[in-house]
């Protein structure tokens, strides 16, 4: 006996985006790696790839990702920064 059974009809007002067919689907019809969701509605889920695109940008711009130049990881790997003792 299996330890987990693939889910294969949706359950209805569960909505997804398929990235690989570029629609709107009720249910997870195509494989979990291809699609976003679920969404609570259709409409949600046909601006999914406008909502990951602002978030991206969100995530791009956000100065806790960009803080290496403060505190530990600073240098790592990087020329003149004294990080491998064998490199002089």
């Amino acid at each position: 006996m299996a330890l987990f059974k693939r889910r294969t009809v949706g359950k209805p007002g569960e909505w997804y985006y398929c990235l690989r067919h570029q629609t709107v689907e009720e249910g997870p019809e195509c494989r979990a790696a291809d699609r976003f969701g679920p969404y609570g509605t259709r409409e949600e889920a046909s601006h999914a790839m406008e909502t990951a695109r602002e978030r991206n940008l969100e995530w791009e711009t956000d100065p806790k990702w960009h803080d290496m130049g403060k505190g530990q990881g600073q240098g790592q790997g990087q020329e003149g920064d004294g990080g491998d003792p064998r490199a002089s």
